[in-house]
């Protein structure tokens, strides 16, 4: 991306590994890949889906299932405080 653009998208699995829903990248895209997480109520099966700003995340983890709504893309993977400001939990 170049300086004057602007992201639009990013990738599933880099927006989750940068949300801090997993510890590693490969992590958020075999969860990705698997085909359980939902983008606006659709499964997905792509770590390579596209994610945008507003939407709602439906993502199976161990003993719990969360729903986030996308509310910034990241530019970096930076603290767990940065990482809270990309989503929403949804109850």
């Amino acid at each position: 991306m170049t300086t004057g653009e602007r992201q639009d998208s990013q990738r599933l699995d880099t927006w989750l590994w940068c949300a801090r829903v997993r510890r590693t990248r490969a992590e958020c895209a075999h969860l990705a890949g698997e085909g359980l997480i939902r983008v606006n109520r659709m499964p997905t099966a792509k770590a390579h889906a596209r994610v945008r700003v507003g939407d709602v995340l439906t993502v199976p983890l161990p003993g719990e299932v969360i729903v986030l709504r996308v509310l910034a893309l990241a530019e970096r993977r930076g603290p767990a405080s940065a990482a809270l400001l990309l989503y929403e939990k949804m109850e």
